[in-house]
C-alpha cells in the first residue's frame, strides 16, 4: 500500500471524446439515460410500495432488485457524465476503490437476488400450496440480508485485495469508470494470483447462480406444461419471462467484463462493452417489467389517474 499510495495519487478515466462537441453530447446523453433509468426503478419501487396488491414475494424482491439498480447505475454514470461536461477525467484514489467496491456490490447482490427471484417462482408455480410458508416474509428478508452480507465479504475482499498492488508504470484507466480489471492492466506488481482470485469466485458464482437459476426454470417448464388449461399455461409464462430476459442481460454483460477484459488500449469496442455492462442492465430492468408485467402497468396507471385527479382537484378548489 506505501508503494501505491507514493507512485500515484490519482487515476485518469477513459474519456469518451476528444472533440468538445462531442463531450458535451455524450454528457447529454447519459444524463437523459441516468435520469430515464432511474426514475423508472425509483417508479416500481413507489408502485411495488404503496400498492397493497403488491405486498408479495415477488414483488419484494422486485422492489429490492430496483433499488439495487438505482444505486447500481448513480455510481458510474452521473459522475461519467459530469466528468465529460466540464472535460476532466481525474478521480482520486479514495474515489476509485470506492467505486470498485460498489459496483462489485451491487453486481454481485443485484445477481443473488435474481437467482433468489428464481426460487421465489419455482415455489410459486411448483408448490402453490407451501408457498406463504416456504416463502414467508421472515424467509424473504433472511435471503435479502444473505444477499448484501455477503455482497459486502465478497466486495470487500476483491477491493482490498486489488489496493494492495502497486501502480507505477501509468494511472490511466481504459474505462470511464474504476474497475478491478482495468486496475489489474495497469499495475506494476505481480497480478496473478489478483486475476486468478477474481475469476474464479466470479465463475464459482455465476455458474452456481446460473446452476440453480436453470434448474429452476427446468422444474417450472416442466410443470406449466402440465397445466390442462392453456391460459393458466400463458399466465405462467408471462410472469417468467421478464426474469429470464432480465437474468440473461446480466450474464451477458458479465460476460464480456470477466470474460473479455479490456484491451491494454482504449478503444470504441472498450466503451462499449462498459456501457453495456454498467448501464444497459439498469436502464432496461424497469422497462422489461413494465411492458410484461399486467400488474406493474395496472397499479402505474391507478397512480398517474390519482395524481391526475389530484392535481385538477386542487385547481378546481
Amino acid at each position: 500500500m506505501s508503494n501505491f499510495t507514493t507512485t500515484v495519487s490519482e487515476f485518469l478515466l477513459l474519456g469518451f471524446s476528444d472533440i468538445r462537441e462531442l463531450q458535451i453530447l455524450y454528457s447529454l446523453l447519459l444524463f437523459l439515460i441516468y435520469s430515464a433509468g432511474l426514475m423508472g426503478n425509483l417508479l416500481i419501487v413507489i408502485i411495488t410500495t404503496f400498492d397493497r396488491r403488491l405486498h408479495t414475494p415477488m414483488y419484494f424482491f422486485l422492489r429490492n432488485l430496483s433499488i439495487v439498480d438505482a444505486c447500481f447505475i448513480s455510481i458510474t454514470v452521473p459522475q461519467a457524465s459530469i466528468n465529460s461536461l466540464v472535460n476532466n477525467r481525474a478521480i482520486s484514489v479514495a474515489g476509485c476503490a470506492a467505486q470498485i467496491f460498489l459496483v462489485n456490490f451491487l453486481a454481485y447482490v443485484e445477481f443473488t437476488l435474481l437467482t433468489v427471484m428464481a426460487r421465489d417462482h419455482y415455489v410459486a408455480i411448483c408448490h402453490p400450496l407451501h408457498y406463504p410458508v416456504i416463502m414467508s416474509p421472515l424467509v424473504c428478508m433472511q435471503m435479502t440480508l444473505t444477499c448484501l452480507f455477503t455482497g459486502l465479504l465478497y466486495a470487500g475482499f476483491h477491493t482490498g485485495y486489488t489496493f494492495q498492488l502497486s501502480f507505477c508504470q501509468s494511472n490511466v484507466i481504459h474505462q470511464f469508470f474504476c474497475d478491478i480489471p482495468s486496475l489489474l492492466k495497469i499495475s506494476c506488481s505481480e497480478t496473478f494470483n489478483n486475476m486468478l482470485s477474481l475469476l474464479v469466485s466470479a465463475l464459482l458464482i455465476g455458474v452456481g447462480c446460473f446452476v440453480f437459476i436453470t434448474a429452476s426454470y427446468i422444474s417450472i417448464f416442466s410443470t406449466v406444461l402440465k397445466f390442462p388449461v392453456k391460459e393458466d399455461q400463458r399466465k405462467a409464462f408471462s410472469t417468467c419471462v421478464p426474469h429470464i430476459i432480465v437474468v440473461s442481460l446480466f450474464l451477458i454483460s458479465g460476460y464480456y467484463v470477466y470474460l473479455q477484459p479490456p484491451s491494454d488500449a482504449g478503444s470504441i469496442k472498450d466503451i462499449i462493452i462498459s456501457i453495456f455492462y454498467s448501464i444497459l442492465p439498469p436502464f432496461l430492468n424497469p422497462i422489461i417489467y413494465s411492458l410484461r408485467n399486467k400488474q406493474i402497468k395496472d397499479a402505474v396507471r391507478i397512480v398517474m389517474k390519482r395524481a391526475f385527479v389530484k392535481k385538477w382537484s386542487k385547481r378546481g378548489s
